[in-house]
């Protein structure tokens, strides 16, 4: 997956980069081309020299090459659209003439138009993505809640923290402090609570933050595809239960005699270690079927399977629908649902697109959320 990576991101540098060349050529003095040259290169290798520096030597010219890297992995991605957009019309002017001349015979002025575009865009995605929003769901699930007396629970769910560098400490306790300001019975999370490095828990003192969570009946939690990152699964589970946060690795709960919460591991675990997670039929045999079931399964894949073994509501992430438009487009071919609420017979599902962000800290087209249900049970 890297060597992909790196292979295409080398190569819509090297389109971008020369686009941006020719647009320079004749227009500008060599002193002022060579710096373009230099500017270019430097944030174009900001990103994977950052993410290196950081994991063998953490330093502060890691983390500001990182942070750097990370913003022009937004920049990139809209002027690599816009420029081949430009490009197509180009080749369909020359069939079809249709540009204005005056147009083509700017492209240094092109060229600037697009910059400054992608510029204001990645400006607003980051302001956007540091501002979430609360969104509200208020659902029914035609069950008793046991023996008790429970007839309405309040949920709050948050996935895709991606706990970092970039989503640091401080972001977290702001976090925590909204979640706590919505007074939910019970949080959940399903999965990629932290980015890539298992050791920011500790260093940021993040479990201490976590600990502030003050739901009613806790804090459950599955693993994402990002807790394999680091290939120290187990080394996670154990800082985020010192953080009060019960992971639930292809396991059920009974909580408060009153409902079931389930958690499935990730799909991710067959591609990082060789072994696949357990079927849902499997992982909740012993449940009593009366009772209120939510199931945590961090990608919305298979809504079938949770249909057919009964279970009233799944919380789900992953998606981010997309995180920089038009990457929704493709999210929605991808999953039966990328974001939002969908009732498939008797199932209810919630898909979130997350509160924090992977690569580019932006989001365009969408909004970092914390999620709060309402569940009314039948009397």
């Amino acid at each position: 997956m890297i060597i992909i990576f790196l292979l295409l991101y080398s190569v819509i540098i090297f389109y971008i980069g020369l686009r941006g060349w020719q647009s320079l050529r004749g227009k500008s003095s060599l002193t002022f081309s060579l710096s373009y040259l230099f500017i270019f290169s430097l944030f174009s290798l900001s990103y994977p020299l950052g993410s290196s520096i950081q994991k063998y030597f953490p330093s502060v010219l890691g983390n500001t090459l990182l942070w750097t890297g990370s913003f022009w992995l937004g920049m990139i991605y809209y002027l690599f659209l816009f420029t081949l957009s430009i490009d197509i019309l180009r080749f369909i002017d020359t069939y079809k003439p249709f540009l204005p001349l005056k147009l083509k015979q700017r492209p240094l002025l092109v060229a600037a138009a697009i910059f400054m575009v992608t510029t204001c865009l990645i400006a607003y995605g980051t302001w956007n993505a540091r501002h979430p929003v609360t969104i509200n769901y208020e659902i029914t699930i035609p069950k008793t809640a046991g023996t008790s007396s429970l007839e309405t629970l309040q949920v709050v769910m948050v996935s895709d923290i991606h706990l970092g560098e970039i989503i640091d400490n401080r972001r977290l306790k702001r976090l925590v402090n909204r979640i706590n300001q919505l007074e939910p019975d019970i949080v959940l999370i399903p999965g990629d609570i932290i980015d890539n490095e298992i050791d920011v828990l500790p260093n940021q003192n993040m479990i201490e933050t976590f600990r502030k969570l003050r739901p009613k009946l806790g804090t459950y939690a599955v693993l994402g595809n990002h807790e394999y990152f680091d290939q120290q699964t187990d080394l996670a589970i154990q800082y985020l239960e010192q953080g009060n946060i019960h992971i639930l690795r292809d396991q059920w709960t009974l909580v408060d005699n009153s409902f079931y919460v389930v958690g499935r591991d990730d799909l991710a675990k067959m591609r990082y270690t060789s072994s696949s997670r357990q079927d849902l039929k499997t992982i909740m045999e012993g449940i009593d079927h009366s009772l209120p079931i939510i199931l945590l399964d961090h990608q919305p894949k298979n809504l079938q399977d949770a249909v057919d073994q009964g279970v009233d509501l799944q919380l789900s992430g992953h998606t981010h629908l997309g995180q920089l438009f038009p990457n929704s487009l493709i999210t929605r071919q991808l999953y039966e649902l990328d974001w939002g609420y969908l009732q498939k017979e008797s199932l209810q599902v919630i898909v979130s697109c997350g509160f924090g962000t992977w690569g580019p800290p932006v989001r365009i087209g969408n909004s970092p959320e914390i999620i709060n249900v309402t569940i009314h049970f039948a009397k």
